[in-house]
């Protein structure tokens, strides 16, 4: 990021985009990162500058990348799992054509307009490395994906980064549509577009946003409260996570990479542990004694049922040296650490 430039979040107020907000202005500086969502949040706000965005108003997001001069954007603004499923057409509106109007943003402000042709940036010949000069003066993407892109018929352990994409949610759809759209503006426009895989994060900085994976983050809340918690997943049902600092240590991680070290343009496998509630309520009693989980599985269940038990992220570690800080006992341990 150069003097002149500024980063923009897109959905700051979130459950990554409040901790991201935070690290990003420790970073680079409170000034020098806008923080955007549909309403104020205190969270982010109190901390640095903000402003109302609604990520479907293009011109509104035009207008501030010029007034603020913005060289970067992570575009968090989405409609999760289990929420999505409860409605489907706005899901699909919010979740593509706000990354849309990220991605067109970031194609009209390139040098000199020059938004380059199929020819310029198919052929086999243009490497990552050689592509990495269109990206002068243009503005970089950082965008999530998520594991919701896979399917039943996928490898469920260690499910590779090239597994079939056939998500049973809208959610997953939106993700699996946005990979390619992103891999389509860097491949035709040169757009320097990011993305990982995330599985569930757990945090406990800000609330969860509706995903499938939340349960984790709930029951930790129980076990802290002293309240027997209700499991909306089997026992047994097991599933990629991720600590929340780990999460945006991979944003920053691989939007520090070098361009000619990012291979892949779709999104990188991402992921740090897997576990199931079973395992997890087994960790947090080392902690609590008497902690109780009672197992009444509802749609959240069929949802998980189609997602991988564990994740295969090698393309991460060797491209960018992705590295995970937190497994299990250490996330745990962090998210419980007010009641230890």
């Amino acid at each position: 990021m150069s003097k002149t430039e500024h980063i923009l979040i897109t959905g700051a107020a979130g459950q990554l985009g409040v901790e991201l907000t935070a690290q990003l202005r420790e970073r680079f500086g409170a000034d020098n990162v806008l923080a955007t969502d549909i309403r104020d949040n205190k969270a982010v706000s109190a901390s640095g500058p903000f402003e109302e965005l609604d990520v479907l108003d293009k011109a509104r997001l035009v207008q501030l990348v010029r007034d603020r001069q913005i060289g970067t954007i992570y575009h968090l603004a989405a409609i999760l799992s289990a929420k999505g499923e409860a409605n489907i057409p706005w899901t699909w509106k919010l979740n593509m054509n706000g990354l849309l109007n990220v991605l067109e943003v970031a194609q009209e402000q390139m040098d000199g307009g020059n938004k380059g042709s199929i020819e310029d940036y198919s052929d086999s010949k243009h490497d990552a490395s050689a592509r990495s000069n269109s990206y002068s003066g243009g503005i970089q993407i950082f965008w999530p994906s998520s594991i919701a892109v896979f399917g039943p018929d996928l490898p469920r352990e260690q499910t590779p980064q090239n597994s079939p994409l056939n998500p049973t949610t809208v959610y997953g759809i939106t993700k699996v549509a946005g990979e390619q759209l992103c891999a389509y503006y860097h491949r035709r426009f040169g757009v320097d577009v990011r993305s990982v895989r995330y599985p569930g994060l757990i945090g406990n900085k800000s609330e969860p946003g509706g995903g499938t994976t939340d349960y984790a983050v709930e029951m930790l809340r129980a076990a802290t409260r002293g309240k027997t918690f209700t499991s909306p997943l089997k026992p047994d049902t097991r599933l990629p996570m991720m600590f929340m600092d780990d999460a945006v240590k991979a944003a920053m991680d691989l939007m520090d990479a070098d361009a000619g070290l990012v291979r892949i343009r779709t999104s990188y496998n991402v992921t740090a542990m897997s576990f199931s509630p079973r395992e997890l309520l087994e960790e947090i009693r080392g902690h609590i004694n008497g902690f109780n989980v009672d197992y009444e599985p509802d749609q959240r269940e069929k949802i998980a049922a189609s997602w991988p038990d564990s994740i295969d992220d090698s393309d991460a570690r060797r491209d960018w040296k992705w590295e995970p800080a937190y497994d299990l006992p250490a996330m745990v341990n962090e998210m419980l650490r007010p009641v230890s």
